[in-house]
């Protein structure tokens, strides 16, 4: 198989894996399961061994596990959970990534390892250099902090990603907070930290790397930071001045993932970063259905940040109406929960653009 070969097969096993977790019954099936597995292995001619694998933790720190190359990123997260004393009830708020590591201390955080995903693979057929697997919350809502504070394990590891999210400066102190988020983190008060984070624009987010966008013109940089039910756009306008643009999404009514393909051989605004893939969705704005682009490379990333905040969202008005019956998948399993309203129809789909 050739190098293009390989990085098509890529792509389309990632489409691929991204449909899938949209259909719960599929996921439910264990033979279904075993299959993509295969496929996994198969596609990258890699061979079932026991094998270490380094998982990175927010403070630089990384913890070593003994593993199968066919185990999936649930067992893998299970295994790690064990290791750092992190209990079982709590394993859905965190989430194994693929991350890569860039100069001056930065990294990107590429993608979210769905559950039947294989952790080992994904890392040895990952098209960037320099990349780990890492262990972070998996939650948008900054709120949900509050279900975590029991747990020393959990309490560390989101503190351990809360002075990670300052020192990047994905969350926003003002400088009376960073003050007293320092004076905290010097007294290792690491409850009373994650207290006064919630009250820090941008806590929680998650920020892509510099990306382009259609907005308010095609062409146009953009840097996008998303939780708490919002992406949050910041731009650079033709001229150099920066507009933020904040997307609530409640007013979201779908999206798409398209791999632009061939396109990536003509002039565009998706050239300007050598992006290859685009999210689009379409946005309510003065009582008008408007749709709006962003050519990312995580544009997947950014899709399950979107379905994840619409699962945290339904599952709260479920909690406030529990009269009514409604399915909410979330991470590969499918429950019936409680919610007294029709939610907003949403379409998540992907396809490839020739």
């Amino acid at each position: 198989m050739t190098a293009s070969m390989a990085n098509e097969r890529r792509d389309q096993l990632e489409q691929y894996l991204q449909n899938v977790t949209v259909d719960p019954n599929m996921l439910r099936s264990d033979v279904f399961v075993d299959f993509l597995k295969l496929v996994q292995l198969d596609t990258f001619s890699i061979t079932t061994k026991t094998a270490s694998l380094d998982i990175f933790l927010p403070d630089g720190r990384n913890i070593q596990v003994e593993i199968l190359t066919s185990d999936t990123a649930e067992r893998v997260l299970e295994v790690v959970s064990h290791k750092i004393g992190l209990c079982q009830e709590l394993l859905g708020y965190f989430g194994l990534f693929l991350i890569q590591c860039c100069k001056e201390g930065k990294f990107s955080v590429m993608k979210k390892l769905v559950d039947f995903e294989l952790p080992y693979v994904s890392l040895q057929s990952a098209k960037v250099e320099d990349c780990k697997v890492g262990l972070r919350k998996w939650y948008m809502d900054p709120s949900l902090d509050s279900v975590l504070m029991d747990s020393a394990a959990a309490v560390a590891l989101i503190y351990m990603q809360a002075v990670q999210d300052m020192e990047k400066e994905w969350a926003k102190p003002t400088q009376v907070q960073r003050q007293k988020l320092e004076a905290l983190q010097k007294e290792d008060n690491q409850t009373k930290f994650l207290e006064l984070s919630q009250e820090v624009r941008h806590y929680g987010f998650l920020q892509l790397d510099p990306c382009t966008c259609d907005y308010p013109e095609p062409g146009c940089r953009a840097v996008l930071s998303v939780g708490n039910n919002e992406i949050s756009c910041c731009i650079t306008l033709p001229g150099n001045q920066t507009q933020e643009i904040i997307f609530q999404m409640n007013r979201v009514k779908c999206w798409q993932v398209t791999f632009l393909g061939s396109l990536l051989d003509m002039d565009g605004p998706q050239r300007t970063l050598n992006q290859n893939l685009e999210l689009r969705f379409q946005y309510s704005e003065d009582s008008r259905w408007q749709w709006f682009v962003i050519y990312t490379k995580q544009a997947f990333l950014l899709s399950s940040c979107l379905k994840k905040m619409i699962s945290e969202k339904m599952v709260k008005l479920a909690a406030e109406n529990p009269e009514m019956q409604i399915e909410v998948p979330e991470q590969g399993k499918s429950k019936k929960i409680p919610h007294s309203t029709k939610p907003e129809r949403l379409l998540f789909s992907t396809k490839k653009q020739d």
